[in-house]
């Protein structure tokens, strides 16, 4: 890719006019509109280019011929001879080579699976789908022939199924059963640059399967390893010096241009580069702008909606593009704008990978991403915004010459970008591990000894370790085998602690609503706030509310979901995301079909929530906080938990403002920001604790 290198937005020479300069507010926003045309010339280098009108691509070929347009078709031969030849190697290819895609059916079409099939991991359910349905129309076979799916809910192959794609969880989960993975004769790990927990095990998985199966004398089992950008050395290493493929992408030209300056508000640089690029570009060339989450986009994207009013250049459409973004709006994205009118999606670094939008000709980079780190001492995770890795930045930049040349403006300079980490911190190095643990422990694997591919902090393996222990899943935390309880457990793909809820619940006589509740805490944020319409969000969710706490609350909303006729309308009525009640009532049926394997009895504790309350205590009893300095406190009272760490219980729940405050608390999350949190609260009694877990809260007393 071409490096040029420009200043962009000239915001410190704009902030000596304004007087706040903390967050875009209303003087900035008049600040921008005067000075968007005014601004124009502070892009430099190439400014032909960018006003230049590119050819609009409209493809009438038909499929085949798309396929032998790719750069993969070119070098197939020479594919095929590599595969043939190497039990293991790794593929590096662009974006847009046709690796993902073309590369199994390569594999198919020479037959060398042989008499097993081709597993092809993805990090997201969607990209698996997508592919999936892409791959069979190229094959001219219907989906759940040939070519299949496996995804969480969804198992969309046949005895037939040769090619099939699934995500890195759910081939984890077959590796429980089936550690040596003898149905597939070729694993494909795709996108590993993504580095999940997911795939990081599924690293050490099939290098153990490869092993044992052929100290076996049984079918050899062939790995490809497939990426657009990775740190190519740790992974030959890892895998015993494999030769490494390097794969051409399609040849449109991006452009790169750094700022010349830091930028201290990378919110207020983006809206000021939108309008300055804006002005100058297209209206055919639509803008892809990075941000680290719901709140900033909402900011940025209420900002550009006020400042459009009188900007210069054509109309706009401005779309938010966020994990919990309810679906319909999610697909605002792809939909075409009329002739004349301008595209602007604001997204997460879920635009990194996965996704095309032909339009996108502009990317801008504020180079930030928010990243979740876990505490194993505290169990807090902390929430941060940090600089993005340069694998990062390149994967963003290539979001623009998906089908045409483009350009992408990094809100960062030159020497910040070259002084950035290659490649992000592993998932594996910032998460909780037990959940990884007990399937490891499930699947016949020691976990002290497992291959992976890089080590995990120590202290999150022991706190792991003795979490597991503490809920009864395994024997010992040294040498840890599985209980009875924990070959349970193992069966939910849950959370550990999730499962000891629902184990325990016929006990408490609360199934019923402790599968409803589990089924929602274990999805995404039902709840759905825009930035224009906070107030009148809030109003609505006072009828759902439970005096007792968050947990009843939402129990109370998926209750009412499922009465509901007309779904959808009602979601969008109570300001909730439809997308994820639907996947948490999908999450339900499977942990209901868990249970009704393991015969545990389903029945209700109708109005005695005491006793669901006392059951999410039985797996959730570490995530226990007690009031500091007496019921009399101040609104944001400090609470300490059993681990010693103080928090304050979140705002965004519905005991924030409770007066008194409650002696002592549940709690699901806990994170920290500029303060740490308690999220996903309730109610109990101090005594209940010790009637759960005593051995768990004689310890606590005695640290307290």
């Amino acid at each position: 890719m071409d490096s040029k290198y420009a200043a962009i937005g000239g915001v410190n020479e704009l902030r000596k006019k304004a007087a706040n300069v903390d967050n875009i507010k209303v003087k900035k926003l008049k600040l921008c509109k005067e000075n968007a045309q005014a601004n124009i010339h502070v892009l430099q280098n190439g400014k032909e280019k960018q006003t230049k009108v590119l050819p609009k691509i409209v493809s009438s070929e038909d499929i085949q011929e798309a396929r032998r347009k790719l750069p993969v078709y070119s070098v197939r031969g020479r594919l095929i001879e590599e595969i043939k030849k190497h039990q293991t190697m790794i593929l590096i290819g662009e974006t847009g080579s046709g690796k993902t895609t073309q590369i199994p059916q390569l594999i198919h079409e020479y037959r060398l699976e042989g008499n097993g099939a081709i597993a092809i991991t993805q990090p997201r359910r969607v990209a698996a789908i997508t592919i999936a349905f892409r791959v069979a129309a190229e094959m001219n076979t219907e989906i759940g022939a040939i070519v299949g799916y496996c995804v969480r809910f969804e198992d969309v192959t046949s005895i037939k199924t040769k090619v099939k794609y699934m995500t890195d969880g759910m081939l984890l989960r077959e590796a429980i059963l089936d550690p040596l993975l003898k149905r597939y004769s070729i694993v494909i790990l795709d996108e590993a640059h993504e580095r999940t927990v997911s795939t990081d095990v599924l690293f050490g998985i099939v290098k153990l399967a490869q092993k044992e199966r052929n100290e076996k004398k049984l079918n050899p089992l062939k790995v490809i390893i497939m990426s657009a950008t990775m740190d190519v050395d740790t992974f030959r290493q890892y895998y015993d010096n494999c030769p490494v493929i390097y794969l051409e992408g399609r040849t449109y030209p991006v452009t790169i241009y750094h700022s010349k300056m830091k930028q201290e508000d990378y919110q207020y640089a983006a809206v000021c580069t939108i309008f300055q690029l804006h002005a100058t570009t297209p209206s055919s060339h639509d803008f892809l702008v990075f941000l680290t989450g719901q709140e900033e986009i909402e900011t940025v994207m209420y900002n550009i909606k006020q400042i459009a009013k009188e900007a210069p250049g054509p109309p706009i459409r401005v779309c938010p593009l966020y994990a919990g973004l309810p679906a319909q709006k999610q697909l605002q994205v792809w939909k075409d704008t009329p002739p004349g009118m301008r595209k602007i999606i604001l997204a997460t670094n879920i635009a990194e990978a996965s996704v095309t939008i032909p339009t996108i000709k502009c990317v801008i980079d504020t180079g930030v991403v928010k990243e979740r780190t876990w505490c194993g001492a505290s169990g807090a995770e902390r929430l941060r915004v940090s600089t993005c890795s340069q694998a990062a930045g390149w994967q963003r930049a290539g979001r623009a010459g998906r089908t045409a040349a483009g350009a992408a403006y990094r809100l960062y300079t030159a020497a910040d970008f070259a002084a950035r980490p290659l490649h992000a911190t592993p998932e594996i190095a910032r998460c909780p591990l037990a959940p990884t643990i007990l399937l490891l422990i499930a699947a016949g694997i020691e976990p002290n000894t497992f291959p992976l591919i890089e080590t995990p902090p120590l202290d999150s393996v022991k706190s792991s370790l003795l979490l597991l222990k503490e809920l009864g899943a395994i024997d010992n935390d040294v040498n840890p085998k599985l209980t009875t309880l924990g070959k349970k457990m193992s069966m939910f793909p849950i959370d550990p602690k999730y499962a000891k809820v629902l184990l325990s619940a016929p006990e408490y006589n609360c199934l019923e609503e402790a599968l409803s509740l589990v089924a929602v805490l274990s999805s995404e944020n039902i709840f759905y706030s825009p930035m224009h319409k906070r107030e009148e969000a809030f109003k609505v969710k006072q009828k759902f509310i439970s005096p007792l706490g968050d947990h009843l609350t939402l129990l109370n909303v998926y209750k009412a979901f499922c009465k509901a006729t007309l779904k959808k309308q009602w979601c969008k009525e109570n300001f909730l995301n439809h997308k994820n009640l639907s996947y948490a009532c999908e999450v339900r049926q499977q942990l209901l079909t868990v249970c009704q394997r393991l015969n545990l009895s389903v029945s209700s504790c109708g109005p005695a929530t005491d006793q669901l309350l006392k059951c999410l205590l039985s797996g959730l009893f570490t995530n226990c906080a007690w009031l500091r300095g007496g019921p009399g406190m101040a609104a944001g009272a400090r609470y300490v938990t059993g681990a010693g760490a103080a928090a304050s219980v979140h705002p965004a729940s519905v005991l924030h403002a409770v007066r008194p405050s409650p002696p002592a608390l549940l709690y699901s999350e806990m994170l920290h920001t500029r303060r740490t949190y308690l999220l996903t609260v309730s109610v109990i009694q101090p005594q209940w604790l010790h009637q759960v877990a005593p051995e768990y809260a004689r310890r606590c007393r005695a640290s307290r």
